[in-house]
């Protein structure tokens, strides 16, 4: 009686805990609330904003080698520059390091990439990890072939495997999360 009570059990738990070890370790997500927060109010989907994070961070906040900061990574000289054209009173690269500051900041560059490349999540994510001198670049010499701008155009195999990631990872949050992240 005992044992079949127990293979009952685990029948019914084994999918919620196999579950669980998916979302965490393969599809984490904190930080729902901020993200759901800054997508409102700057008008960018919450799962492309914990895509982004994702494929920087994996939630796990830290400075790159090259310098960028916090979950989003974004670099300290964008942010000043952000900080400035978003009427901030003060700014410190310290404030990066805060995940609610971090995500703030990094969502106002994606919104502002969005904008620039006509809502384009690819040409947006493309300039967020290659820059966006690049992404112009490459942009108007796909033009010129009447075209615009694909994944497997870019020519940064890391970039065009980073834009391919966040695109991925949008679709798994949006379709794992969509209570927490507001879809």
């Amino acid at each position: 009686m005992a044992l079949g009570a127990i293979a009952l059990l685990v029948v019914v738990m084994m999918p919620l805990a196999k579950r669980a070890v998916v979302t965490e370790f393969g599809l984490p997500l904190r930080y729902a609330s901020t993200i759901r927060q800054q997508g409102a109010e700057k008008h960018v989907p919450p799962p492309l904003i914990a895509a982004v994070i994702y494929a920087e961070t994996k939630f796990d906040p830290r400075t790159s080698p090259t310098g960028a900061e916090g979950l989003m990574q974004v670099e300290p000289q964008t942010a000043l520059d952000l900080a400035r054209r978003s009427g901030a009173t003060s700014f410190s690269v310290a404030d990066l390091q805060h995940p609610a500051t971090n995500i703030a900041y990094g969502t106002y560059y994606l919104r502002e990439l969005l904008t620039e490349y006509h809502g384009s999540e690819v040409l947006a994510l493309a300039a967020y990890n290659g820059g966006e001198t690049n992404v112009d670049r490459w942009e108007s010499v796909a033009r010129t072939h009447g075209h615009t701008l694909t994944i497997a155009e870019i020519p940064f195999p890391e970039t065009r495997a980073y834009v391919a990631k966040v695109l991925g990872a949008e679709r798994r949050y949006a379709r794992t999360y969509p209570r927490q992240l507001g879809e």
